[in-house]
């Protein structure tokens, strides 16, 4: 199973500055320590929260400073930008970590930055769709013109092609029941987590991605990363408690996330949103314990990977190692030392 760690959430109270600063340090232990890749999230206009706003540019950095990890994006919104101007964006940083780039995609559930950008949150499944397709198209390195609707070019060559060829590989993200089945008919790896979620509606949702995957016909068996919590312990108690303000605090603010855009086109049913929010707000610390995340010591995190990986069928695990952005720095690092020290060998 792969082990990586996810970037997207600053520890709250320190400089723009510091949140770099950490974030590259946290980087070079993964490095270090063996983590298999960096994943970053793409967080826009919220600067108490993230600056992670450009991931490319990231990757970039992060490829440079590193020679054996990989780095992806999880995950690129691809309606927020021009779609020629990522396929050149994400071939450059392949040729800059020499194939090490991983492409996750995604349109986000929150219409937040679409209103920024001026762009109708309820045209993001489209233009997704029209974004991956001259992407994909732009990757071979010949000339080509497209018509869509919200896309209308002519005679096109995007350079580079990337290092991998045909292309990085892609994986998408899935937060909502019906994009499982689209992501296993389009026959793409998939990115999923607990934040909405719980794990038997994850276990349900998985099933109807393979299903589609198999019905479409496609090769190779589908793979699945799961983005989860983790903080590692040196003791039960420490384990439960250290963090236990920042995931209550996570999850909180994940109701609200999730109530705020209620009723907006193109944000799913308001019914299923307000149940989603309502449940969000009612989990007690034991539910978020059993069913949201994974604490507690080196041994026990082995059995409940182990459990996980089994029940799920993962390919490989995204550790969120400071959901909440309350713990702090000296523990996070503690917990990925841990992890990569005493956990990841027991399960490669």
């Amino acid at each position: 199973m792969d082990f990586g760690i996810f970037l997207e959430e600053m520890r709250r109270g320190i400089s723009q500055v510091a949140a770099f600063h950490e974030g590259f340090q946290l980087v070079d232990a993964a490095e270090a320590w063996g983590v298999d890749g960096v994943w970053l999230g793409e967080m826009h206009f919220n600067p108490a929260r993230s600056v992670l706003s450009a991931s490319i540019a990231m990757a970039s950095s992060i490829a440079t400073r590193t020679r054996r990890l990989r780095v992806g994006t999880a995950v690129q919104l691809l309606p927020l930008n021009h779609p020629l101007r990522i396929a050149e964006e994400v071939a450059t940083v392949d040729h800059i970590s020499e194939g090490r780039f991983d492409f996750g995609i995604g349109r986000s559930g929150s219409p937040r930055a679409y209103d920024m950008y001026g762009i109708p949150y309820e045209e993001s499944q489209a233009r997704f769709r029209e974004a991956l397709e001259i992407i994909l198209e732009a990757w071979k390195g010949e000339r080509f013109s497209y018509r869509g609707k919200y896309y209308r070019f002519e005679n096109a060559t995007v350079a580079p092609r990337p290092y991998q060829l045909p292309h990085p590989p892609i994986r998408m993200a899935a937060t909502t029941q019906e994009t499982f089945a689209q992501v296993g008919e389009m026959g793409l790896p998939i990115f999923v987590g607990l934040r909405i979620m719980d794990i038997p509606e994850l276990r349900t949702c998985l099933g109807a991605y393979r299903k589609a995957w198999l019905e479409a016909g496609h090769s190779g068996k589908a793979n699945v990363y799961l983005r989860i919590p983790i903080y590692v312990g040196t003791t039960e108690t420490g384990a439960v408690e250290e963090p236990r303000e920042s995931i209550r605090y996570y999850f909180d603010r994940q109701a609200e996330l999730t109530r705020s855009p209620m009723g907006r086109a193109g944000t799913g049913p308001a019914e299923r949103r307000q149940v989603q929010a309502e449940r969000l707000a009612n989990l007690t610390y034991d539910q978020i314990l059993q069913t949201k995340v994974t604490f507690g010591t080196a041994a026990g995190l082995i059995d409940r990977l182990t459990q996980l990986q089994e029940e799920l069928g993962l390919n490989g695990i995204v550790a969120e190692l400071n959901p909440g952005g309350l713990i702090p720095a000296e523990q996070e690092k503690r917990s990925l030392h841990i992890l990569t020290h005493q956990v990841m060998p027991a399960l490669k």
